[in-house]
C-alpha cells in the first residue's frame, strides 16, 4: 500500500517515493512519525526524527520510531557532517526562524535534502490579497495573520531562485494541486512544492 492510501498527504506520497530503500534518513518537524514510519517498513530506512511537541513525540515513538524532541534549528547542530543520505523538511520550512540556515544545515549533515512547503504564489492566495486588501487568508494559508505558524512566506520562484544563487543542484521538482501532479505555471497553480536537491558538485 502506497504512502498517499495511508496517510492521505500528497506531500508524503512524493517524498516516499523519493527516497531510496535502505538509506539513512532524517525527518525533521516530523510530527506522530507518520511518513518515518512508513518508510522504515516499506523502504527499510534506518529513520530518526526531531520533533517539538511532547505528545507527537511519544507517538511516534509507540511506532517504533526513533525521535529526538527539541527544537529543529537547534538540533541540527548536534549532527556531524554527512550523517544521512537524505533529510526532510515537510510543511515545516515557513514557520523557522532562520530559513537559509536551516537548509545550509540540511546539506551540511545530508547528502540530500527535500523540502516541500505551501506555495505562497498560488492564485488563490494572490486573489484574497487583492480582493481584501489584507493579509491573505485561504484554504491553503487559513490562519488569521496574528496566529499563523507561518513567519516566511515563499513561492515556487523564491526556492527557485535562491538554490540558483546559492548553487544547489535541483534534483527533481514536483508541484501539487489538489494532490495531483501540476507541470504548467506551477508559480501560479501549485498548492504544494516538493524539492530535492543537493550541494552543488
Amino acid at each position: 500500500m502506497g504512502v498517499r492510501e495511508v496517510y492521505g498527504r500528497s506531500d508524503y506520497a512524493i517524498i516516499g517515493e523519493l527516497i531510496e530503500p535502505g538509506t539513512r534518513v532524517l525527518d525533521l518537524g516530523c510530527g506522530e512519525g507518520l511518513l518515518l514510519s512508513w518508510l522504515k517498513e516499506n523502504k527499510k530506512v534506518s529513520g530518526r526524527g526531531v520533533e517539538m511537541v511532547s505528545a507527537s513525540v511519544q507517538k511516534a515513538i509507540a511506532r517504533g520510531v526513533s525521535v529526538y524532541q527539541g527544537d529543529l534549528e537547534t538540533a541540527l547542530g548536534d549532527y556531524p557532517d554527512g550523517a544521512f543520505d537524505y533529510v526532510i523538511l515537510s510543511q515545516t520550512l515557513q514557520e523557522t526562524r532562520h530559513p537559509l540556515q536551516v537548509l545550509e544545515s540540511m546539506l551540511r549533515i545530508g547528502r540530500h535534502a527535500i523540502v516541500a512547503f505551501p506555495n505562497f504564489g498560488h492564485w488563490s492566495v494572490r486573489w484574497a490579497h487583492l480582493w481584501t486588501g489584507g493579509a491573505p487568508k485561504t484554504p491553503l494559508f487559513p490562519h488569521d495573520w496574528y496566529d499563523s505558524p507561518n513567519i516566511h512566506f515563499l513561492t515556487v520562484f523564491d526556492f527557485e531562485t535562491l538554490a540558483q544563487e546559492q548553487k544547489w543542484r535541483i534534483g527533481r521538482s514536483i508541484f501539487l494541486a489538489r494532490g495531483r501532479q501540476v507541470t504548467m505555471f506551477p508559480n501560479l497553480i501549485a498548492e504544494v512544492a516538493v524539492f530535492l536537491f543537493s550541494p552543488s558538485p
